[in-house]
């Protein structure tokens, strides 16, 4: 999309400026060496100019759309990755936390490893 845009916007300036520098007449409208016809008159010299402006800008909106979206999706794929990794960070931590329960267990040691439960604090009545 981002190439698509900038494509259709550098043959808007193209366009353009082949306009601008082959046409030394008040009403005669030539682009790349071809004379274009059925352009008479001033009037038509600048419908042309607008219709160039208005590709120009077709294009910039579809290079900023391009990227943006492409931005969007370095984003995401940053996101996900970040995630991914904290999720193999807990999973790790579990994994060896196991294995120390396992190797007591296999000790004869019943007791299971303690957890840090949340205290509780009394109401106070009053």
């Amino acid at each position: 999309m981002i190439f698509l845009g900038l494509v259709v916007a550098v043959a808007a300036v193209a366009a353009g400026a082949a306009v601008v520098m082959e046409n030394d007449g008040a009403v005669r409208l030539s682009a790349f060496g071809d004379t274009v016809p059925g352009v008479t008159e001033q009037w038509q010299v600048f419908m042309a100019g607008v219709v160039v402006a208005i590709v120009f800008m077709a294009g910039v909106t579809v290079a900023a759309f391009g990227f943006r979206r492409a931005v969007g999706v370095r984003r995401e794929l940053r996101d996900l990755r970040d995630e991914r990794e904290e999720s193999l960070q807990t999973l790790e931590m579990e994994r060896r936390r196991l294995q120390q329960a396992l190797a007591q267990a296999r000790r004869g040691a019943v007791e299971p490893q303690p957890t840090v439960p949340a205290q509780r604090v009394a109401p106070h009545s009053g």
